[in-house]
């Protein structure tokens, strides 16, 4: 069998999983132990991620016509992809918190949702939350204001309109204060 041959499954299986994908991220995982290894990609499988390493002329070769063919630049010495189709921030975030535990591994660039990032853009995106802890905080926003207009409400009907009455004697005040001034 010819080395082509063998090469195009696997240019075909890199071609099959950006074919979706919403990022990739390209690492350098020089330097990482086993143990560390293997923890990341357990953290990747957990979060969605698919991770795994090529030959950088096979993701050359399955980049070439594709949106992350800007990572071409970043394709230079040991290279793991890091490949997410539903949540375009996992890998970043994923890599990026896994980096701050093992310095060993190097963050090269990337490509989230058709636009190329340097390994500072890819730690910026890093930062952003989760679509769900986006969500929930938007949820948390929303329910705030009813939820604080529900307690009052239930604090004056507590005390059988007491507060009621105050409001409305204070709100009064101001009123019969500006008729007793004179105009001048």
């Amino acid at each position: 069998m010819a080395k082509v041959e063998l090469k195009q499954p696997i240019v075909a299986e890199i071609s099959e999983n950006i074919k979706d994908a919403q990022s990739v991220v390209l690492v350098d995982y020089r330097g990482l132990t086993v143990e560390q290894d293997t923890k990341l990609r357990k953290l990747c499988r957990e979060n969605g991620v698919t991770y795994k390493v090529y030959k950088n002329t096979m993701m050359n070769f399955a980049f070439k016509g594709t949106q992350f063919e800007a990572l071409a630049p970043y394709l230079e010495g040991p290279s793991a992809a890091a490949i997410s189709t539903t949540d375009a921030t996992a890998p970043a975030r994923v890599l990026g918190k896994f980096a701050k535990e093992a310095d060993k591994l190097e963050i090269k660039g990337g490509v989230v949702e058709g636009i190329a990032y340097d390994a500072a853009g890819i730690a910026n995106i890093a930062t952003i939350p989760s679509r769900e802890e986006l969500l929930s905080k938007l949820l948390g926003s929303m329910q705030s204001p009813i939820t604080n207009f529900a307690r009052v409400i239930k604090q004056i009907a507590e005390k059988g309109g007491e507060v009621a009455e105050a409001l409305a004697e204070a709100a009064e005040a101001p009123a019969e204060e500006a008729a007793e001034t004179p105009a001048e």
